[in-house]
């Protein structure tokens, strides 16, 4: 009689284990296809330059040391997010590389990878009054490539990227990524060394997390876009006799 109950025992086992294995299966079959796999993408805009440097920008417009402060402190901000970083991308501009290569001191287990897609344009936008259609059109070609190239879902686990651009590039992404008219980028203002942060789920839908966080910055160390904008100078102060 034991022995009779002991064999129904191992027979209910048998039974349970033919029923969970293939579950067990499946589950794990569903999580490789990326269904609880998201890319966050960190947008970083350039530190403060030279802007009154005649040469290119892809030759000189470097950091001045104010910009240099503004990479420290991103590259500080980025550190306290609870995340590993998997990739860092600059566009192939000087005072975006300066950028990137101060952050990369804080990351120094990720490759800076350069990309000329993601250098600085003037897509089409409202307001802006005798702008060259030709190259307008030309840099929203370019634009969509690169948004195309970096907005897309995590193959195999999640990402964090990290992406040192600019403002007229990141506005313009803003726009794609909210599904927005990308005329109006122009609308949105962008300030040195700000984050926006963008999440990229596997069915391809995005959310905007946040854009344009100064928070890491003191305000008088923060600087903006514009026709009003002045070179803000990070030196000592004079004496006085």
């Amino acid at each position: 009689m034991k022995l009779f109950k002991q064999r129904n025992l191992y027979l209910l086992l048998a039974s349970l284990l033919i029923f969970l294995v293939p579950y067990s299966l499946f589950a794990g079959a569903s999580k490789e296809k990326g269904k609880e796999w998201i890319r966050t993408l960190y947008l970083i805009r350039h530190g403060e330059y030279h802007l009154e440097d005649p040469r290119s920008a892809f030759i000189g417009r470097g950091l001045v040391p104010l910009g240099i402060a503004q990479a420290r402190l991103v590259a500080a901000r980025l550190k306290t997010y609870p995340v590993k970083f998997d990739s860092l991308y600059t566009s192939t501009m000087t005072r975006a590389i300066e950028t990137a290569v101060v952050i990369n001191q804080g990351f120094p287990y990720l490759k800076l990878r350069k990309s000329y897609l993601l250098s600085e344009c003037t897509p089409p936008a409202w307001r802006i009054k005798k702008l060259n259609m030709k190259k307008a059109k030309k840099c929203k070609r370019r634009l969509d490539r690169a948004f195309e190239k970096f907005f897309i879902p995590a193959e195999s686990g999640s990402k964090n990227d990290i992406i040192v651009c600019h403002g007229n590039v990141i506005r313009y992404f803003v726009t794609r990524v909210l599904g927005v008219d990308t005329h109006s980028w122009l609308g949105m203002s962008i300030y040195n060394c700000s984050l926006t942060i963008v999440r990229i789920y596997p069915d391809r839908h995005m959310k905007l997390v946040s854009y344009n966080d100064i928070g890491h910055v003191p305000p008088n160390m923060q600087t903006e876009p514009g026709p009003e904008e002045t070179l803000k100078l990070l030196k000592l102060p004079e004496m006085k006799n």
